[in-house]
This record gives C-alpha cells, sequence and structure tokens, in this order.
C-alpha cells in the first residue's frame, strides 16, 4: 500500500547544488507524526539523498538535521561511499523504486559514534502531491543488549542465515517454552540462549548456565536441588540448588547430550512438575525456571542409540533452532573480526585493524571450529603482529598451520614473530631477544587469561566476561592452565 502525502521541495542555497539542499518541506502535522515514532524515521529520493528525518533518527546518526538533510543516507547510517546494494548487501531501496511496494531487511548501522548495531529497516513507499516516489525507512533495533551479552559477545551478522536464526530466537523468546539449541561447536549456543533471555518475558530475572559436562553423579543432586545442613559431611549450611537460584528466570543446559542417563531421569522429574527436594530436606520445594538447552551432538541419533531419554528429548526440544556454521555465513567474517578485535584491542592496548588480504584469507578458511576458531586465530594473530594492522600474510600462515593439522591446542605452533618480522612483513619489528620461541596455542591462551586476571584484580565474573564465556567454562580453563 502507497500512503500519499502532501510533500513540497523546495531547493536552497541558491546557485550551490540544487540537489544536495533540496529538502522535504514536510506539512506540520506529518513531521509530528514521524517525529512521535520512538525509532529512527527518515525520507530519502531514489538518488539516496535525504529529505527528511525525525528527532530519533537524528539522535542516532547525525548531530543535527543540517548534517543529515542532502546527505546520501548510506554515508550518513551505513559510513560507506556507495551505495549498500554496490557492496553486496540487500537493500530496501532498489526494490522499492523499482517495484513501489514496501520492503524490509536485516542491516548493519553505525551510530554518530562508530558503534555498530544490528537493525531491521522497512521502507515504505510515500507519493508527493506531484507523483514523485519517496522512501520512508523505519529503522528497528534487535541487536542484543549489550549489558547482557558483553562487547565480545554481541550478535552480529547480516547473511540471510544468520538473520532467518535470529528471528526465530527472538519467536521463542516470546515464549516460555523449552528451547533445545542445535549446532556445530563454536557457533555461539550460549550467546543464543542469553539472546533468547534477554528477549524474553524473564529478561530482569536471573540467568544462570551450567556445564552438563561438569556435574559429576555424586555432586549432581546438590548441584542442581541444593542441600540442607548437615545433609552430608562437610554441608555446613543449606545451599540453594541451580533451580532455585534460577527461579523465576532462565537455566541454560550446556552440552545437554553428555548428560549420563541417571541423571537424566533425575532432571525430567522436576521439568516435569517443577518439584523437587533439597538433599537432605523434607520439604517440596517448586520453582518456575525456563529451559534451554544446547547440544552439537545429534540428539535424535542420541535417543535412537539409547544414550539419551526419549521422554527427556521431547521435554527439552518443545522448540528447536539451528545454529548456522560460519561456513554458512562466510559473509559475516568481516563483521565478526571487526566485533571479536575489540575486546582484543582493549586488553592488549592497542588499536589493531585488519587489512583487505587478511579479511580474504578468512574468508576463504572453512573453519572447522566456528566463531570460537575465528576468536582464537585473531588473537593469536594481535599477539603475534609487530604492527596493529594485520596483515593478510600472517593471517596466511596461522591459518595454514591450522590446515596442516595443527589443531590440538597441546601441540600446535605459531609463527615466531622474530622470524616473521626479519623476513620483512612488519614495519616496526620489534628486536628479535623480545619476541617468544615458538609459544603453543595453549601457552598464549594461558598467558591471555593470567593478563586478564591480574587486569581485573582475580575477579572471574569480569574476567569470563571480557572472553565471553561463562564463568564455569572459564573455572575449566583456569583447571586447564593450572592457574586456578
Amino acid at each position: 500500500m502507497i500512503l500519499y502525502v502532501k510533500i513540497q521541495v523546495k531547493s536552497r542555497g541558491g546557485a550551490m547544488d540544487a540537489v544536495k539542499n533540496k529538502q522535504l518541506q514536510l506539512p506540520i502535522e506529518l513531521q509530528s507524526l514521524i517525529d512521535s515514532h520512538e525509532q529512527p524515521f527518515v525520507v530519502i529520493d531514489r538518488d539516496y539523498h535525504i529529505m527528511a528525518t525525525n528527532k530519533a533518527y537524528q539522535a542516532a546518526y547525525c548531530t543535527d538535521n543540517e548534517q543529515a538533510i542532502g546527505s546520501q543516507c548510506y554515508k550518513i547510517s551505513h559510513h560507506n561511499n556507495v551505495p549498500c546494494c554496490q557492496l553486496g548487501e540487500e537493500c530496501p531501496h532498489s526494490h522499492l523504486f523499482e517495484h513501489g511496494e514496501q520492503k524490509s531487511c536485516v542491516h548493519i548501522h553505525y551510530d554518530q559514534d562508530g558503534n555498530m548495531h544490528q537493525v531491521r529497516v522497512t521502507a515504505h513507499p510515500l507519493r508527493s502531491s506531484d507523483g514523485e516516489l519517496y522512501l520512508g525507512e523505519h529503522i528497528q533495533e534487535i541487536s542484543a543488549p549489550e549489558h547482557v551479552t558483553g562487547s565480545a559477545g554481541r550478535m552480529v551478522g547480516k547473511t540471510e542465515p544468520f538473520t532467518a536464526c535470529v528471528e526465530q530466537l527472538k519467536l521463542v523468546a516470546a515464549t516460555h517454552a523449552p528451547v533445545l539449541l542445535q549446532g556445530e561447536t563454536g557457533t555461539g549456543k550460549e550467546l543464543a540462549a542469553s539472546y533468547i533471555h534477554a528477549h524474553s518475558p524473564r529478561h530482569d530475572k536471573p540467568f544462570l548456565t551450567v556445564d552438563c559436562t561438569t556435574l559429576t553423579d555424586s555432586l549432581f543432586e546438590a548441584e542442581v536441588f541444593g542441600h540442607t545442613k548437615g545433609a552430608y559431611t562437610g554441608s555446613v549450611g543449606d545451599k540453594l540448588g541451580l533451580f532455585e537460584q534460577a527461579n523465576g528466570g532462565t537455566l541454560f543446559l550446556d552440552e545437554i547430550g553428555e548428560m549420563p542417563k541417571a541423571q537424566q531421569s533425575k532432571l525430567l522429574r522436576i521439568l516435569e512438575s517443577g518439584q523437587f527436594r533439597r538433599v537432605g530436606g523434607r520439604n517440596t520445594r517448586k520453582v518456575n525456571v525456563r529451559i534451554i538447552c544446547a547440544t552439537n551432538r545429534h540428539l535424535w541419533d542420541a535417543v535412537r542409540e539409547g544414550y539419551f531419554r526419549e521422554d527427556l528429548y521431547y521435554r527439552i526440544a518443545c522448540m528447536s533452532v539451528r545454529l548456522p556454521t560460519l561456513r554458512e555465513r562466510a559473509g559475516d567474517i568481516p563483521l565478526l573480526a571487526k566485533a571479536l578485535m575489540e575486546p582484543v584491542s582493549q586488553t592488549m592496548h592497542r588499536k589493531f585493524s585488519l587489512t583487505d588480504e587478511a579479511i580474504q584469507q578468512l574468508k576463504e578458511y572453512d573453519f572447522p571450529g566456528n566463531v570460537r576458531e575465528l576468536r582464537n586465530i585473531l588473537f593469536v594473530t594481535a599477539t603475534h603482529s609487530t604492527a596493529d594492522e594485520i596483515s593478510g600474510e600472517l593471517v596466511e600462515q596461522i591459518i595454514g598451520q591450522l590446515k596442516r593439522g595443527h589443531h590440538d591446542h597441546d601441540q600446535s605452533s605459531v609463527p615466531n614473530p622474530a622470524v616473521y618480522a626479519a623476513q620483512g612483513h612488519a614495519e616496526n619489528a620489534a628486536p628479535a631477544a623480545a619476541a617468544p620461541s615458538q609459544a603453543s596455542l595453549k601457552d598464549i591462551q594461558a598467558q591471555h587469561i593470567a593478563d586478564l586476571l591480574n587486569t581485573h584484580h582475580g575477579n572471574r565474573r569480569e574476567v569470563a566476561t571480557s572472553l565471553g564465556i561463562s564463568e564455569r567454562t572459564l573455572y575449566r580453563k583456569l583447571k586447564k592452565f593450572g592457574l586456578g
């Protein structure tokens, strides 16, 4: 449907460029209407010039209206010098002016401070009184709140597989039903669970994560259900279990496919009734907890093979979302790399960037470890780069080692930066004596975590947030690296 409005076009500036300086003189009632929008709204002509904006758009993307009027939309909100469609992005502009129809898509926008936002833009056809067609663009933020996901944990992407997945996550978030997240290792299942919680009616209640591989049979009930004072030797007081701690909120059970069958039975009982008893307790307690589970296994195959209870499967898989691999969303690698480099730069007190050649090397790699592997590669390259701009040659060397089978963290090595600098690949090479010898990836990760512990004065929650992992995952790493 086309909305017809009375719009007059007026030129400003006399001899100045008439196209650049023209603006829409909107009727007061129409300007008031678009100003009433809580989200940004902008009117654009067929040559991409901004003709009118509302206050929300001005607050987000420009210092004042004068900055926006007459400028191309892709320069203001995308920080590009050419239209989005010329950069391979889906753009509603061409569709609307070709067909005169409303069109929606997901874009990455940059606010006036340079911060990246994932938004859904909806282009509405508008016609002036003389029949001229304009685009009225409504912009809606869809990124996960940063206070929930952390700087290293934003949902970043614009490819169709990614945006379709995000739409699914938003749909399931609006319900209270159990959710099963499935996907390869490193695809961001914990982040997706956090996203669901952040967009759910429970967003202001607790969100707890538990790694099912860490729950031993002897401690399962005490961890999950809690215990009373004196329940067993060493229980000096009452302890709330995970379900009580998460009451009213969300409990994320990671790696549910690795849970032993004995534990599955105990979990099923509380999921069916919402009732349980603490270990050593007599009183039945009731909780209201939403369950989100995740696995990198084909869980139905595990059911058929007898490793996973069928009744529990149907209980947790009320709604199922598959997370795409990084191979399926390779077009997101430039955006992801930029976002993942931010915490690396902050930690190392350097402003890292990637050359076009480095990005191309990343795009050509198949990433069996998905986003987690991308994050590791970026950290290793930053650690071994003698320049703030990371070259394609360095990325190629590190990926080359991965391709040759050096995936094991305990065995793989990375290029010696002293040798790399001697080959003339760095402008400001550090002295060879200052460069570490063939450091293993395990050593580099351990040192990185140790540095973060020092930076955050031993606060493990802050360290986990900085790394984009759960505290339980951090605990396992501390134990593995002998830092606990």
